[in-house]
């Protein structure tokens, strides 16, 4: 008697932790990305702007000693994917207050930008990046046509092949 009881309860558990899982939301990269970044020339990039389009948002911060491998794989790819209903960003997390240790101006992202021909947008209070699930840097997240989180990858090995690491996923992708 005491071992059905026993196995009674056992299936209900697990009838409830199926019940449950089922409930809980979409993993991360399921997710709508909705979001609003600032340029570094001052117009708004959104997600409903880019709505149709593959989205890559490489973020970093310009001090970074990895930046330069980064900054390299996304200038390939927007070259690689032009044309192709691509849009490639580079994401700095610096903040824009003079008063911050992690400060960086327009004109310092600017020079960046011009340096590795890349289009920069700005996430300073890292409002953006937490929605994504960007917990650190660098991080590459790619949105789908759709407009949902495709993949978010962490962090960079500075010997591998970042551009083909991307181009791998967007292929399937696309």
């Amino acid at each position: 008697m005491f071992s059905e009881t026993r196995r009674a309860i056992a299936l209900a558990v697990c009838m409830l932790a199926v019940a449950m899982s089922a409930a809980l939301p979409a993993p991360a990269h399921n997710q709508a990305a909705e979001f609003s970044l600032r340029s570094i020339d001052g117009e708004a990039v959104t997600s409903n702007s880019l709505r149709g389009e593959v989205v890559v948002l490489a973020f970093g911060a310009s001090w970074l000693p990895l930046t330069r491998n980064q900054m390299e794989a996304v200038k390939k790819l927007a070259d690689q994917y032009a044309g192709r209903g691509v849009a490639v960003y580079w994401v700095s997390t610096e903040s824009d207050s003079p008063k911050s240790k992690n400060y960086a101006t327009d004109e310092a992202l600017r020079e960046l930008s011009r340096k590795y021909k890349v289009t920069v947008l700005r996430d300073p209070d890292g409002v953006v990046s937490k929605k994504l699930s960007v917990d650190q840097l660098p991080s590459v997240v790619i949105i789908d046509k759709q407009g949902n989180v495709a993949a978010t990858i962490g962090g960079m090995d500075p010997l591998a092949d970042l551009a083909k690491q991307l181009a791998d996923r967007l292929n399937k992708i696309l």
